[in-house]
């Protein structure tokens, strides 16, 4: 059992963490569900994870990589709930309170459009390679699959978002890859 100091100093620890990190886990979040509200919603499921299980983490140098891992299975998790298959408002739509300035799809609303059309799985693995630039080896490791499986679903992938994109088709990796062109929230 954790003293109060021991205590204080792993929660200042993880407060460090969120300060650091959770920018970049909501724009992961919402380039796999584009939806600001949602990604929020996952990225504080996957602290809260985090934070329960915070002072069993030895090894501080590979917390990017379970951090997306929590929060890519917590999108995975969303998507199997009942109640997520209702419908969901269309961005603009009168029933919401108001509209958010959403830059990220502004920027490449094209690709955007595109990637959201991709089914989920091959959606992450996009994300996961191009956004948060993670080798084949550990994309297969947060997915819980073979290494094999991310490099088809890779080709598939890219290969769907050229068919969906035609003509217009720039390279994903370029503007999948985090820059200035993907503006702040």
């Amino acid at each position: 059992m954790l003293g109060w100091r021991d205590r204080r100093a792993h929660e200042a620890d993880f407060v460090a963490f969120y300060a650091e990190r959770a920018d970049h886990l909501r724009s992961t979040a919402y380039l796999l569900c584009r939806d600001w509200h949602l990604a929020e919603d996952l990225v504080q499921t996957a602290f809260t994870k985090l934070y329960r299980h915070w002072h069993r983490v030895e090894r501080h140098d590979a917390l990017d990589q379970y951090a997306r891992r929590v929060l890519l299975r917590a999108f995975l998790d969303e998507r199997r709930r009942p109640w997520r298959r209702e419908y969901a408002t269309e961005p603009g739509s009168s029933a919401l309170d108001s509209t958010v300035r959403d830059s990220y799809a502004e920027a490449d609303s094209g690709l955007h459009a595109a990637l959201m059309r991709l089914p989920r799985r091959r959606r992450a693995v996009l994300v996961l390679r191009f956004w948060a630039d993670m080798s084949v080896e550990q994309c297969a490791q947060a997915l819980e699959c073979s290494t094999g499986t991310v490099k088809s679903q890779t080709a598939r992938g890219l290969a769907q978002l050229r068919e969906l994109l035609g003509d217009g088709m720039v390279d994903a990796e370029d503007h999948l890859a985090p820059g200035p062109h993907w503006g702040t929230r």
